[in-house]
Formats: C-alpha cells, structure tokens, sequence
C-alpha cells in the first residue's frame, strides 16, 4: 500500500488490489476508486453514493432511501416506508405506496388507484373523473357534477 498525505490534511492511499482511496480532510469525505470504474463516495452524513462505468449514479441517504439514477434519464427512489417513485426522461411520475395504492402524474393528468379499483382521474382542466370498483361513474367539472351513473 502506498499512502501520500498532502499539507491541507488531504490522504491519498493505493492499495495492492489498485483501489485508490482519497480522504479530503475539508470535506471530512472519502472517495474510493475501483480497477472496474465504480465510484464510491461516503459522507460524513453517512449519505453512500456510487458512481458506475455505465453512468448509473446510485445514492443512500441517512434515513435508507435509495435514488437511482440511470444514464438513459430514468430515476427511482426506493423509501423506508416501501414507497416508490419513478420518474421517467420526459417527466411522468409514478408513485407506488406501501398500502397498494399508485398515482401517476402526467402533464395532462393525475390519476390515484386504489386496491378495491377505485380510479380517480383529475385532468389539467380541472375536470375530475372517479370510476368506482362497483361500475359507478362521476365525474365533476369544476366542482359541479356533470355526471353520475351508477
């Protein structure tokens, strides 16, 4: 192992297997390089983020959330709660909660879906729409209801 220490506090280590580990004394940080191209860097948080060959960038935050994010713009986080949200390159986001419900955001609409099939559509216009698992539709236009059929 080969260690180099710098004036500000900074050390830089080679290790036998050709990791490269530097520690910035300032930022109270360390970064390990790997052979393969894999980037770790830990903060004094204890936030863990790897940086992969492929672009795939891979954060864990203190309180165990994990954001994914992919060289193609696709992002993921993963919550503590068992939650997910996934946000595709153009924008529309996808959220999976822990109860079984999903909501999708779009710049056209939001919708929430429940576990019974329960569907509630509300458009950018305002317009609401709620299709019941029973087969009952209602749907509002700014707060008056236009139709309910059941």
């Amino acid at each position: 192992m080969t260690t180099i220490s710098f004036f500000n506090g900074d050390v830089k280590k080679i290790m036998p297997d050709q990791r490269v580990i530097y520690y910035y004394a300032d930022a109270q940080t360390t970064h390990t390089a790997y052979p393969d191209g894999l980037e770790v860097l830990q903060f004094p948080n204890n936030q863990i983020e790897k940086h992969y060959p492929d672009g795939t960038k891979e954060i864990v935050f203190p309180d165990h959330t994990v954001k994914c994010l992919y060289s193609d713009g696709f992002k993921e986080t993963f919550f503590p709660d068992g939650t997910v949200v996934k946000v595709e390159k153009n924008g529309d986001k996808t959220v999976v909660f822990s109860n079984g419900q999903k909501e999708i955001h779009t710049v056209q609409f939001k919708r929430r879906e429940y576990p019974d099939g329960t569907v509630k559509t509300v458009y950018c216009n305002g317009r609401q729409e709620t299709k019941y698992s029973t087969g009952r539709v209602r749907i509002k236009d700014e707060g008056n209801i236009i139709l309910d059929k059941k």
